[in-house]
């Protein structure tokens, strides 16, 4: 599985792409992280994202996408531009039909790390390992998305799978026995 996976921001967008399977090794494809000028006028700056954006989806043809989930913060321009961010991913994703899956900072540190309290050098430093790299990804906003990348191939994978099993059973399984009703029969 290729997932692309976006560490939302608007002034520093990272970006990763991972390939593999779950309880296999996997590996880095790309990472990098995505600038625009903070004094930019915001439309100027979206469509930069997303013009870039598209050249990541376009270069690297992923299977799926990681996007780390929005929480509330006390800075709402931060949350706004975070927020508008995710949304020009989703719909690059929506519009090649990939699936699209939201995980929160505390799901990506326990998937990676094992604990979902763990730093950001403690994330650096076990997806620098996972992915057998020489050094670590800088900035953070690069290692935040290959740790999203592979919370995604471990959790993501699990979960469409059981989906897609939970889907099949209910397809193939017979319908509940119904007892047949008389005509004329009083019900109580």
């Amino acid at each position: 599985m290729r997932v692309l996976a976006v560490d939302p921001g608007l002034t520093r967008c990272g970006v990763g792409v991972v390939e593999g399977q779950p309880g296999r090794r996997l590996s880095l494809v790309d990472v990098g992280v995505i600038r625009t000028p903070p004094r930019d006028p915001t439309p100027r700056r979206l469509v930069a994202l997303e013009d870039e954006l598209r050249r990541w989806f376009d270069r690297h043809r992923p299977e799926a996408v990681a996007i780390e989930r929005v929480f509330a913060d006390t800075n709402v321009s931060t949350v706004m531009g975070t927020a508008q961010c995710t949304g020009i991913v989703m719909m690059l994703a929506e519009r090649r039909g990939l699936p699209i899956a939201l995980h929160t900072p505390t799901e990506v540190k326990a998937a990676v790390s094992g604990s979902g309290r763990a730093d950001k050098r403690q994330v650096t430093a076990m997806v620098t390992h996972l992915l057998g790299l020489d050094r670590a990804p800088k900035p953070a906003d690069a290692a935040d998305a290959l740790a999203l990348a592979i919370c995604h191939v471990w959790r993501g994978g699990t979960q469409s799978r059981l989906a897609q099993a939970a889907e099949a059973h209910a397809r193939t399984a017979p319908t509940r026995y119904r007892r047949p009703t008389t005509a004329g029969a009083s019900r109580r």
